[in-house]
């Protein structure tokens, strides 16, 4: 069976990596087809994918693609029509913002509708011709996305900039916005099957798509311990005094970081903040050089181990998330989450057995959840128990399973 791996663009690790570098392993023989990649960076922090099959569009030979991916959007049609995908059994599209699952199989399916419609008009019943080019196009691949969310920007979410700050953008995006949201739904119809990440997404993808979608929760760099064959010995771990709080996050507006910021001054908490992105200084302002506040940027596995392990409690403040991998792993290490009740959140945590919710991105109401938290009595054999339901081998079983199932009855 012929394998076809899809992905936006590579040029970061996250979520959507991660469900590729899943996908990767379970087909190791899978080209990926991606619209470009920033080698200098996957030299520098992932090394082994330089051993895979990675077949980057024209567009990875444009200078500056980084910085103009985002601007030249309007040309993710031809991005994707370049590829020709035709002699392979199974598509997989591993697809966000960038909309790889547009790619170039929006032409057979086309091609496939119009014969069909053509036979049925004109009441051609053993046309050879007809026959044939069905013969031909029904084995076309089974195209399999898996939509991370249908992209933010175009349907009133937040996002990691916040570019409607400025008239140039907002005018721009008035212009281009439209015709790239008829693009995304049209080729969400040529897609065969779509996966998503959490109930959210599925929603999103029903209202914007109106089409049906499987969840299957991506995969979560769990502790190594929840693993491990003997980890019942670290439910209940020795009993600690640690003195900080931990959010770890991209340094971005909807996440929300300032709230938790503001609170942790006003009660004079230790908070530590893992991450980078655009709006650290627009944060470090509000911390004002506040000893209770310690932006510790880019922290490596180890070190993030680390600081889950002796941190006191997760905070967890973005605004409809997608799914949400944080509150996952601090749960892996044992840890409770106090978290906005928004988006894929609400899946992962269980109110008062793994975390807390907050109603509303307001001052008050994480003071209540922060002066809540202290009298109850969360379990890290219950954070631990619900983390592990995020593994990555779990998740490559229910990938196969589904798929094997639908290549048999296709």
């Amino acid at each position: 069976m012929k394998i076809a791996l899809v992905h936006d663009y590579l040029y970061t690790y996250g979520g959507a990596e991660r469900v590729l570098e899943a996908f990767h392993e379970i087909w190791p023989t899978a080209p990926v087809y991606t619209a470009w990649v920033d080698w200098q960076w996957l030299k520098k922090e992932k090394p082994e994918w330089l051993n895979w099959q990675i077949i980057p569009s024209w567009f990875d030979k444009i200078p500056f693609k980084k910085q103009l991916c985002s601007p030249l959007r309007f040309l993710t049609p031809k991005i994707w029509s370049s590829f020709n995908l035709a002699n392979f059994d199974v598509v997989i599209s591993s697809s966000a913002w960038y909309m790889s699952k547009g790619v170039s199989l929006s032409k057979i399916k086309d091609q496939r509708s119009k014969i069909k419609d053509a036979e049925q008009n004109l009441k051609i019943r053993n046309s050879k011709t007809i026959n044939n080019q069905l013969s031909t196009i029904n084995n076309s691949p089974l195209h399999i996305c898996y939509c991370h969310t249908p992209p933010r920007y175009l349907y009133g979410y937040e996002t990691d900039f916040d570019w409607q700050r400025f008239w140039l953008t907002r005018m721009y995006a008035y212009f281009v916005n439209p015709f790239m949201r008829y693009y995304d739904f049209k080729s969400s119809q040529t897609v065969d099957w779509f996966i998503c990440n959490s109930l959210e997404v599925q929603r999103r993808i029903k209202k914007f798509y109106r089409r049906e979608a499987e969840v299957i929760y991506p995969p979560v760099s769990i502790n190594s311990k929840l693993q491990a064959p003997n980890y019942k010995q670290y439910q209940n771990p020795k009993p600690q005094t640690p003195n900080y709080f931990l959010m770890v996050n991209r340094l971005v507006r909807h996440k929300n970081i300032d709230l938790a910021i503001i609170t942790c001054k006003q009660l004079k908490i230790n908070l530590k903040i893992v991450g980078i992105g655009p709006d650290k200084n627009r944060l470090e302002k509000i911390a004002d050089n506040d000893p209770n506040i310690e932006f510790l940027g880019y922290v490596d596995d180890k070190k993030l181990a680390n600081l889950y392990q002796n941190c006191q409690v997760v905070l967890y403040l973005a605004s409809q998330e997608d799914f949400g991998i944080t509150p996952v792993e601090a749960m892996s290490f044992g840890k409770p989450v106090i978290a906005l009740r928004s988006g894929g959140v609400k899946e992962s945590i269980i109110e008062g057995k793994t975390g807390l919710f907050i109603k509303k991105p307001e001052v008050e109401e994480l003071v209540k959840s922060l002066q809540a938290y202290k009298l109850t009595s969360l379990q890290a054999k219950d954070c631990l128990k619900q983390a592990e339901k995020f593994t990555k081998e779990r998740f490559k079983k229910q990938i196969k399973e589904f798929i094997n199932y639908h290549l048999k009855n296709e």
